[in-house]
């Protein structure tokens, strides 16, 4: 059969099956064969679609958030939730879509991290910033012992799915101690049998300069994981990965901590932890 028989074919289907064999796809299908006629524009945009592409308990998510929801279409909600992380919960935690596969996205605000000494205000400091999608964010006074965790449930993310862990953070200009190495990792906590250990990364948040006496860190910083700049304006250094298998194996743990060297540092900014699909 011809490709033009092929595409006639489809005519004769009702709308409501053609809906159905795009739901098979993904976002990105879906949105070129809306393009391709305007028979398979209104099959292609309809909700029976794109409800398929959202997470299965999208409503009770969007319920969670800081600020209502309006859309006309579940494919408005979806672009909607992809390009406009919202805050739930309270502003405690961030969530968007990949756009890509409509996995889900989560970022822990600093305030729900595990910060040693961040009732200190002599070490650590809570600040408001325009750029930032929490109301606070953490600002390192000055510390020799750095310990920054968090955790989430793995019933939360999406099932099937190899996620990545990244502290979001900010270097102020005045900034120091903060291009010695330090280990980070991502560790599955389940209740009763403690911690699996996951692989222990070497990670900085600032990248080593060379002047004497530093050979041995410069060194390092080959193997070692630089931080990178986001879209968002702000940084982030990966702290590892996670497969998240049936989401019912309990906790990841997420941590990056510098405890060895305690030379004192200074100018760090925290905005949080993101967890993402890595194939995003």
């Amino acid at each position: 059969m011809s490709e033009e028989n092929e595409m006639s074919s489809i005519w004769v289907l009702p709308e409501a099956c053609i809906s159905h064999i795009f739901s098979f796809t993904s976002p990105k299908d879906a949105c070129i064969a809306s393009t391709v006629s305007t028979g398979l524009k209104s099959a292609a945009e309809s909700d029976l679609v794109w409800e398929q592409f959202l997470p299965s308990d999208y409503q009770d998510i969007i319920a969670r958030s800081v600020s209502p929801l309006v859309y006309s279409s579940k494919k408005e909600l979806y672009f909607h939730l992809c390009d406009s992380p919202i805050l739930l919960d309270g502003g405690k935690l961030s969530f968007r879509l990949s756009k890509s596969s409509g996995k889900k996205c989560f970022m822990l605000c600093a305030k729900e991290l595990n910060i040693a000494w961040i009732e200190t205000p002599r070490y650590w400091n809570w600040k408001t910033l325009t750029e930032s999608r929490f109301a606070e964010v953490a600002e390192l006074l000055s510390v020799c012992w750095l310990d920054i965790h968090g955790k989430m449930q793995t019933q939360m993310l999406s099932l099937k799915t190899n996620y990545t862990a990244y502290l979001v953070f900010k270097l102020l200009e005045n900034s120091y101690g903060l291009d010695s190495p330090s280990k980070a990792s991502v560790k599955l906590v389940q209740q009763g049998i403690g911690h699996v250990e996951g692989e222990n990364n070497t990670v900085y948040l600032k990248e080593p300069t060379l002047r004497q006496g530093r050979w041995i860190e410069v060194v390092q910083s080959i193997y070692g994981r630089m931080p990178k700049e986001r879209r968002d304006t702000w940084m982030e250094i990966e702290l590892g990965d996670y497969f998240n298998d049936e989401g019912d194996e309990g906790d990841i743990q997420m941590q990056l901590l510098e405890t060895e060297l305690l030379g004192w540092k200074h100018g760090l900014i925290i905005e949080g932890i993101e967890l993402r699909p890595k194939e995003e």
